[in-house]
């Protein structure tokens, strides 16, 4: 992986992306914001799976609705 990259990502914590990707949720991420987020989720394995499963629960509850 590109050292840049991974130190880039790791700018960020894993406890705040999980804050902001709950936050993308509900309204939506400022540019710097999700720069930061995307930068992470290039390194971060774990925080790529919480994304995955909080997109399905997203989803899940919008049908849920309908």
């Amino acid at each position: 992986m590109n050292p840049v990259k991974q130190l880039f990502g790791h700018l960020v914590s894993c406890k705040d992306v999980s804050h902001l990707l709950s936050r993308m949720q509900d309204k939506p991420l400022t540019p710097f914001e999700r720069v930061k987020l995307r930068w992470h989720l290039g390194v971060c394995a774990m925080c790529v799976r919480l994304d995955e499963q909080m997109r399905f629960l997203h989803e899940a509850m919008r049908r849920y609705r309908e």
